[in-house]
């Protein structure tokens, strides 16, 4: 594998001025996003994919080990407070469970029948979509869930640093990132960690803007959890809107602190019709501006 392999430039690394050894890891970084450029297509398709496959109850869920499981679960938690995708609607297998997050558990990654295991405990199917990580490709355990998950309906997404990987080869659309071997060798923390984290952003906000949960480069969905989030509502509401910052911030209150709600509600729709309308475009709320837009 690439990205376990032992890199000749770098055998005396331990030996070099440490400004040396990190203009040199920065060289790596900034080379593992370039590794990305060639999957920009694949990514794309996989996003709209999973965007038509959620559908009104469809799950998003994250499949890894190690490093890349970490980094599944991070880019996934991320998703409800930016995006308000309900937690409910996400699930997340870790090779080793979610106390392997902060400490390494032994074997894990090689348990196939954990990960065939807890894709049925988790009764994943149709409606789901599930990204598998592994820089090597090969893990067992994600490898095995990406098996199960697709045996059984669902979509699936693989994201790996080697090409020809099994994990690719079983997924309905791969990624692949090829980062090559690593300033310190097999530490997959790096580049080809580096790598996936871009994609997997990459990925989950391709997926959220193809649900309707940005409009006009806002997160018009988020969730208001603080005084600075709050003010930032108000502010999408009186410039999306366009009302008064008073009339903003009333509607707001009206909507619960929803900011798609409190649009609409600025719009002049009392809130209970407000939210039947928003549930009834999937959230959307450029498809209720349409709406509005066709009654007037």
């Amino acid at each position: 594998m690439n990205t376990e392999a032992l890199d000749a430039r770098y055998r005396d690394l331990d030996l070099w001025p440490t400004e040396l050894a990190v203009e040199a890891m920065l060289e790596g970084q900034m080379a593992a996003i370039a590794a990305i450029q060639t999957q920009t297509r694949a990514i794309a398709r996989a996003a709209e994919a999973a965007a038509e496959r959620l559908g009104a109850s469809g799950r998003l869920v994250f499949v890894g080990a190690g490093t890349s499981g970490r980094l599944a679960v991070q880019d996934g938690t991320e998703l409800y407070p930016t995006y308000g995708w309900p937690m409910d609607r996400m699930v997340f297998l870790m090779a080793g469970g979610i106390g392997a997050l902060t400490e390494a558990y032994e074997g894990a990654e090689d348990d196939v029948a954990a990960g065939r295991a807890e894709v049925r405990e988790h009764g994943i199917g149709p409606a789901d979509v599930v990204i598998g990580v592994a820089a090597s490709g090969r893990t067992p355990y994600t490898v095995a869930a990406i098996e199960a998950a697709r045996a059984a309906g669902a979509l699936t997404i693989g994201v790996a640093n080697n090409p020809g990987s099994v994990l690719l080869e079983k997924s309905e659309h791969g990624i692949l990132a090829v980062t090559g071997s690593e300033i310190v060798a097999g530490s997959t923390r790096m580049k080809a960690g580096t790598a996936q984290k871009a994609v997997l952003n990459l990925l989950s906000t391709a997926i959220m803007l193809r649900r309707g949960l940005v409009y006009e480069g806002r997160m018009v969905a988020m969730r208001i959890s603080n005084a600075k989030l709050l003010q930032r509502g108000r502010a999408m509401v009186q410039d999306i809107a366009g009302v008064d910052a008073e009339a903003a911030a009333s509607a707001l209150e009206a909507a619960g602190n929803e900011i798609r709600l409190g649009v609409i509600v600025a719009l002049g729709v009392p809130a209970g019709e407000a939210k039947t309308l928003l549930e009834a475009n999937q959230g959307d709320l450029r498809q209720v501006m349409r709406v509005l837009e066709q009654r007037d």
